[in-house]
């Protein structure tokens, strides 16, 4: 049978399926106009933008890779990059730690309303913003009146100014995000474990395997499958924090806080450099895809050994 008498069956093939199923393609098309025109636009147009000489209001000349060239060379980028990687870093590997963490010991609390009174006490920082959120830790944390060296001086310490201070900026900065973010990611957790055979542990409890040995040989392992998704999400999101840099960073820590997107913000809506702005935000992107490519790698090598 000849390609060309192949190719046209494939065609009716797609046509019948597309005939056959049509109500369905009709329902779906709304959301497929919809990330087309306010995803996948934007997308294309930023990457156009990157190519060009982009002016508002101003004519746009074709500039090449003018712009990814600059970025190579630009040390304020690169030492943005390694502020993300140092606190992105810190937050993946802390936050995920403590969010499974938070998760066991969740599962080990019996009486039910204490248990639902911890978890909401746990996950209401998730609701707050970063604004609120630097508020409230700005203020536990003043040199002068925050409750906390208030707390230091009790002990006959000398008060840490912990928001200027380039050596403790960036600790600060992971253990705020992991105070945030832990309650998030320790329902997720939880939920998947309420999704464990008990009869699992029926089993190992008549063995005489201890509670801990039921979270280490059981529970942890029917984790696997959420914290492979869980970690992925928040190893696309390492990349892309912006809001917790944009409202903590101050000028005596700015070399220490300053991420990859807020200097993005900064170079494309501050100082008007779109264009600029645009090229580095395809940079991250091409980072974050090949991160997540790795991770995947690695995930499926370990599935098969």
């Amino acid at each position: 049978m000849s390609s060309i008498t192949l190719k046209k069956k494939s065609s009716k093939d797609l046509l019948k399926l597309l005939s056959k199923n049509k109500g369905i393609y009709i329902l779906i098309l709304p959301a497929l106009i919809y990330f087309a025109v306010f995803s996948y636009f934007p997308i294309v147009n930023g990457f156009m933008m990157s190519l060009q000489h982009y002016s508002i209001g101003g004519e746009h000349t074709f500039a090449g890779l003018v712009h990814y060239r600059e970025i190579l060379t630009d040390i304020d980028f690169w030492r943005a990059f390694r502020n993300t990687l140092q606190i992105g870093g810190g937050n993946l590997i802390v936050g995920f730690i403590m969010q499974v963490l938070l998760a066991l010991l969740l599962n080990e609390i019996t009486h039910k309303k204490f248990k639902k009174l911890t978890q909401t006490i746990i996950y209401t920082p998730n609701l707050f913003s970063w604004v609120a959120i630097g508020g409230i830790w700005i203020s536990l944390l003043a040199p002068d009146t925050g409750m906390v060296n208030e707390i230091i001086k009790w002990f006959g310490m000398e008060p840490i100014n912990f928001m200027t201070n380039v050596k403790i900026i960036q600790p600060v900065f992971i253990f705020l995000n992991t105070w945030k973010s832990a309650g998030y990611g320790c329902i997720i957790f939880l939920a998947a474990i309420t999704g464990i055979d008990k009869n699992l542990y029926e089993a190992a409890a008549i063995d005489g395997a201890s509670r801990f040995k039921q979270t280490l040989y059981i529970t942890i392992p029917g984790l696997y499958s959420t914290m492979k998704v869980v970690f992925m999400l928040n190893l696309i999101s390492v990349l892309r924090m912006f809001s917790q840099s944009y409202v903590l960073t101050n000028y005596a820590v700015i070399d220490k806080t300053q991420v990859a997107m807020t200097y993005t913000y900064s170079m494309g809506i501050e100082n008007f450099r779109m264009d600029y702005g645009s090229a580095i935000a395809f940079i991250m992107l091409l980072f974050t895809s090949v991160f997540v490519l790795i991770y995947q790698m690695f995930v499926r090598k370990k599935e098969v050994d």
